[in-house]
């Protein structure tokens, strides 16, 4: 039996945060690196191993401005609610106020970032709707773990990555300008790049204890 540094593992699953703040906007990735991010991610469980997911890696200047304009339209009214219901209540430096901040910074700046990488799938998620299988839910486990393990392995080379999803309320003009079917879903835009600084620590959640029901739902404080 194969046997990991659980240390190491368990550093790289619990340290794989969204960076925006930290992202280097200067260094670019090389096309290589994100080969090898991608190469990993087709590992990753699918459905009947249909291995629907693609990749469309956004590095040309022209586009990613494209996709930053369509991502602000979509974010301007987003955040101006979520200041709007935690403004009275909410400090700055709270969780939260700093996660606003750093939504704000990386608003501004996502043209910038050296790559943006929009996973996508065949299909969509109303193709399962009444049939036999898992449903949308049985669709979207199929995809998601090949982004996440994307993400994972940026982190293991010294990327940074976001996951984020705003732009998709414009995915048809996005869509048009990378020459993505209409058939075919947009998962999400993730940003990727170096980051700064040295490492990154695990965030703060609320203990496994406390989130794991034996045999039967049991309500908790949210």
């Amino acid at each position: 039996m194969t046997e990991f540094d659980l240390q190491q593992v368990d550093h790289l699953l619990t340290t794989t945060r969204a960076v925006r703040k930290r992202l280097n906007l200067e260094k670019p990735v090389p096309r290589e690196l994100i080969l090898d991010c991608v190469r990993v991610s087709t590992q990753a469980p699918a459905g009947g191993n249909y291995q629907k997911w693609r990749w469309v890696i956004v590095d040309d200047p022209e586009k990613k401005e494209v996709i930053a304009e369509a991502y602000r339209e979509a974010y301007a009214p987003y955040i101006d609610q979520q200041k709007g219901a935690v403004a009275s209540k909410t400090p700055e430096n709270s969780t939260i106020g700093k996660i606003i901040s750093s939504s704000d910074y990386l608003a501004e700046i996502l043209e910038r970032v050296p790559i943006l990488a929009i996973p996508c799938s065949l299909g969509s998620p109303e193709d399962m709707e009444g049939g036999l299988g898992g449903g949308t839910q049985g669709w979207w486990g199929s995809v998601l773990p090949a982004v996440w393990s994307y993400m994972l392995a940026a982190r293991a080379r010294g990327l940074g990555t976001a996951w984020t999803t705003l732009h998709l309320r414009y995915a048809s003009r996005v869509g048009e300008e990378l020459g993505i079917p209409e058939s075919v879903t947009q998962l999400a835009c993730i940003p990727t790049a170096y980051y700064t600084g040295d490492d990154f620590r695990p965030g703060t959640r609320k203990p496994a204890e406390s989130v794991t029901y034996w045999n039967h739902w049991k309500d908790t404080e949210i």
